[in-house]
């Protein structure tokens, strides 16, 4: 429909509003989430609050305007979103009273992203809020839509005056964007510039989801809290970082904005370049959200760029054909549902990067990610230069690498691989693992990404959201890269669903003398391959 009809929902009592004493976020605040009819707001962000609201984290009378187009009205929209609820929280299962009480301050704004009279309704929840608390209340907008609505939607909150110049304070505003931030260096540089015109920096919360797992921020906790590492984490200790963000499913619902995107843009321009920042970066300051940016930034801009004429040798792009992915027969990419014919776009990237820099020159960084691959496994493994004399003899072929694998998904925790002597009269030795895993070492479950974000958003911790230097720097790196392909007459190299990924992939990494870490089951996560 071209135009937005009055907000819908129950209109609450004073008891409505937030009581501190019981919430991280002590100041009234609304959370308004555009997109609020599409998979994001289903599988994750409602999942999100009502873990949250289970876990006494947010404000109890935290109002949640939904706006979007798909559902006809508000009971059509809460029965929809308490599906996503039951089948995906964390919290499960579903508390039917919690989720009543969370469904009851749902407010529906049934409308055009791009329509004034969306935000003319919206203003109109916000004045029934503002009345309703007796105070003005902070307004955090959540921006799950596709990213060419993300300029129409900042005109728009800016023109009918939704955001304020506030990041803190009375009636403080802040904006969270969703990946992707651009497609390329160009166009992150002028949405950086249309952001930056109407918001404060500080009120643009930058998404990627990998930041709020609970093992990609113990990367600096490991690093920086025992004094074991540090010392060693440098050129002259460390071989080569193997970055795997691997994928058993395919498209799934994303197929519209997946083949415009591609694997590149999709996980490496964010989750990859950023797992890289975070392993490589130096000591910051404090864990202050700027110092850590900071050091973030320095490593994104010495990565050393690749030439156009050199892609082809430090970059593999691939896309997967037909196969078997866990025991069940799989489709290939342009088998899938909607996939133009003929379609270029990469489900899978391999590269290998190098950092210009004193701790890190001449030390290899393999990232890949990729989609219909064997199963689902993100981790870093650090390996560790081999002993520089061996002294036992026969028995030097048990000595390998030592490996500090950090496990973010699935599983999540941190192996570290040692060498030791077998039990028995001879001098056999075999690698052996020493584990950390958050599921045996704590109590308590952690929370998922969205949920820690969320709540920092609310809180006004931007640590684990991107900058909008940090987001052109990881562009100026890839944008070489995607110009090539754009140029190039070759498509990507097909490899089987169910594979590691193609074979030159393989011949890449093997070129410097190294090869993947293919974990097939646990018991082959302590090698050497």
């Amino acid at each position: 429909m071209s135009g937005a009809v009055q907000p819908e929902g129950l209109m609450l009592g004073r008891d409505w509003c937030p009581t501190p004493h019981t919430a991280r976020c002590v100041d009234p605040a609304a959370f308004v989430l555009f997109g609020a009819t599409g998979d994001l707001a289903h599988r994750k962000l409602l999942p999100a609050v009502y873990s949250l609201t289970a876990d006494d984290l947010l404000p109890c009378g935290l109002p949640i305007i939904c706006v979007g187009r798909r559902a006809n009205n508000l009971a059509e929209l809460t029965d929809w979103l308490r599906e996503g609820v039951a089948q995906q929280a964390r919290k499960r299962p579903l508390d039917e009273s919690l989720w009543k009480q969370i469904a009851s301050r749902i407010q529906y704004v049934r409308g055009d992203l791009h329509d004034e009279a969306t935000y003319r309704a919206l203003s109109e929840v916000f004045a029934w809020a503002d009345r309703e608390c007796g105070s003005p209340v902070g307004r955090l907008f959540y921006l799950a839509t596709p990213p060419e609505a993300f300029p129409d939607i900042f005109r728009h909150l800016s023109a009918h005056g939704l955001v304020t110049p506030n990041a803190v304070g009375d009636r403080w505003s802040r904006v969270v964007v969703e990946k992707p931030f651009g497609r390329d260096v160009e166009s992150a540089r002028e949405l950086n510039r249309l952001v930056t015109g109407l918001f404060a920096e500080q009120q643009v919360y930058r998404m990627d989801h990998y930041l709020g797992k609970e093992t990609v921020q113990n990367i600096a906790v490991l690093r920086f809290a025992n004094s074991i590492f540090e010392p060693l984490w440098n050129e002259r200790h460390i071989d080569s970082v193997q970055i795997t963000m691997a994928e058993a499913v395919g498209v799934e619902g994303r197929t519209g904005f997946f083949d415009a995107a591609g694997t590149l843009r999709d996980m490496v321009q964010n989750h990859g370049l950023e797992m890289l920042a975070l392993t490589a970066m130096e000591p910051p300051p404090c864990m202050d959200a700027d110092a850590l940016r900071d050091e973030k930034l320095k490593v994104l801009r010495s990565l050393r760029p690749i030439p156009p004429n050199e892609v082809d040798e430090h970059v593999v792009r691939g896309q997967y054909a037909p196969g078997t992915v866990e025991g069940e027969a799989a489709p290939g990419y342009l088998q899938e549902p909607r996939i133009p014919e003929g379609s270029r776009t990469e489900t899978f990237v391999a590269l290998r990067v190098y950092i210009d820099n004193w701790r890190w020159g001449g030390v290899p960084f393999y990232l890949r990610a990729g989609k219909r691959m064997r199963r689902k496994l993100t981790e870093i493994v650090v390996s560790f230069r081999r002993a520089p004399h061996v002294v036992f003899g026969g028995a030097r072929q048990g000595v390998e690498q030592n490996q500090l694998a950090i496990r973010i998904q699935p599983n999540e925790g941190i192996r570290l691989c040692l060498s030791a002597k077998r039990p028995g009269p001879g001098l056999e030795i075999d690698p052996v693992p020493m584990d950390f895993y958050y599921a045996q070492a704590f109590a308590h479950e952690p929370p998922e990404a969205y949920e820690r974000l969320i709540l920092d958003a609310l809180a006004g911790d931007r640590t684990l959201f991107a900058r909008g230097d940090g987001v052109e720097a990881s562009w100026e790196f890839l944008s070489p890269i995607l110009r090539h392909w754009e140029a190039s007459g070759a498509g990507p190299r097909e490899y089987a669903a169910g594979s590691w990924g193609p074979a030159e992939a393989d011949r890449l990494i093997e070129r410097t003398g190294h090869q993947w870490l293919n974990p097939d089951d646990e018991a082959d996560r302590c090698r050497s391959s």
